[in-house]
């Protein structure tokens, strides 16, 4: 019997309107509305998120709260401690980020995924794709992976796998290990970050089945090492002459440059652009998502979270050297505020239903209090009771012990209750 019930949490203000309840776009991101510094004095994660009928706005520094980080002594350390290969240190940004509340798919010709920043995490921290900007002897053939040359060669990668450039712009290539519990294989993983054509970055572990149906496990990148022994061709096949030749692997291993993997359609589950159309906590309907990818190591899988296109239409105001500094809002747009702020009510969607076996739920980042997940039978007899439920985790519950019938279930986070009917089948 496949038992299984899946809730979203979804933070909603009542005063307004119908996006601002249901959309991950505007109630996913980790908010800092009464300023809190980290690193420098500089407020960290985001500091306002507005919205319009078509878009959402996201006002942020660029620090993430992890930072300052803490030295093994326990007392905060500088960069010296934690990038002593990097001569740069983060910087407040300002950045000011238009998101599509309603993405499409790009039809034409795919966008390429440019250097500097291509999404931003929900914690407003910047993403970018998996080059360091450098390639083979400066003749854009060869380009380096920056996993391999930042990280393993250069260790200029925190703990955290964020570093500063030379922008003074602190940003991750590869999944952040510090944003999102990279071990919990139990759970969906949470939706850690937007890319610019407005489709949601989820973590490593997901539905079985794009249905929203099946075991979670770790969701894998299509691509793959060639099998070359000479840098001599590119993946699509084009023979090189000698003088666009790659190094030898003796001298950079396989795996230093993005040429060195290939795409191999139904090799994993995501295709070119690291991504696949599937069901969600957060999106019961089903969206594009792309994927922060791992090995079964957990290390970073190449193309790490965006493949070298975007699947979507590019919000082109965030893209480039300017991306994000230059944007201004010409439309009228409300300002999105935490439970804290205003008198708020949950929405509890559930999925399916009926259903048995495991009841799966989730709350949205911006949802500021720790609260309690009960089941009661239809007498009101409290069947089971989980308790300091905090944001931006999955739960499952077992409720296999259940006899089939109605059951109520209710999300309590002290001030405010939502309640829901489930069948148990």
């Amino acid at each position: 019997m496949n038992r299984a019930v899946y809730f979203i949490l979804l933070l909603t203000c009542c005063t307004s309107g119908i996006d601002a309840q249901t959309n991950p776009a505007i109630t996913a991101w980790l908010q800092n509305p009464t300023g809190i510094t980290g690193y420098e004095g500089i407020p960290i994660n985001v500091q306002q998120v507005q919205y319009s009928t078509n878009f959402v706005y996201i006002s942020c520094t660029d620090i993430p709260g992890w930072l300052p980080l803490t030295s093994t002594d326990g007392v905060s350390a500088g960069p010296d401690d934690y990038w002593p290969n990097n001569p740069w240190e983060p910087l407040n940004k300002n950045y000011l980020f238009k998101i599509r509340l309603n993405p499409i798919q790009n039809t034409g010709t795919p966008t390429v995924a440019p250097y500097g920043h291509i999404g931003i995490f929900t914690n407003g921290m910047s993403l970018y794709n998996p080059l360091d900007a450098k390639s083979w002897e400066e003749e854009n053939v060869w380009f380096q992976n920056a996993f391999y040359f930042e990280h393993i060669d250069l260790q200029t990668f925190d703990i955290c796998m964020g570093h500063p450039n030379g922008n003074f712009e602190y940003h991750s290539h590869v999944s952040p290990k510090c944003h999102w519990d990279e071990t919990n294989s139990s759970v969906h993983a949470p939706l850690i970050g937007f890319a610019f054509d407005g489709f949601p970055i989820y973590g490593s572990y997901g539905y079985s089945n794009t249905n929203g149906t099946g075991p979670i496990r770790k969701i894998n990148s299509s691509y793959r090492l060639r099998n070359i022994t000479e840098r001599t061709t590119l993946p699509d096949g084009t023979v090189l002459t000698p003088n666009f030749f790659g190094p030898p692997l003796s001298t950079y291993p396989l795996g230093a440059y993005a040429q060195d993997y290939e795409y191999v359609a139904g090799l994993g589950d995501l295709d070119e652009h690291n991504g696949r159309f599937c069901v969600t906590p957060e999106y019961p309907s089903g969206i594009y998502c792309y994927f922060a990818t791992l090995d079964d190591n957990l290390v970073p899988a190449y193309p790490y979270l965006i493949g070298p296109t975007f699947y979507g239409v590019v919000t082109s105001s965030n893209m480039g050297p300017n991306g994000g500094l230059n944007t201004t809002i010409t439309e009228p747009v409300t300002v999105y505020l935490s439970i804290n702020e205003v008198d708020n009510v949950l929405v509890l969607l559930c999925y399916p239903n009926p259903a048995s076996d495991t009841v799966n739920f989730y709350i949205p980042a911006s949802f500021n209090s720790n609260m309690t997940f009960s089941i009661f039978d239809i007498t009101g007899k409290k069947i089971k009771e989980v308790s300091n439920i905090q944001t931006a985790v999955s739960y499952s519950i077992d409720v296999s012990e259940l006899q089939s019938g109605q059951y109520i279930v209710t999300l309590d986070n002290g001030t405010t209750k939502t309640s829901e009917k489930i069948i148990i089948k």
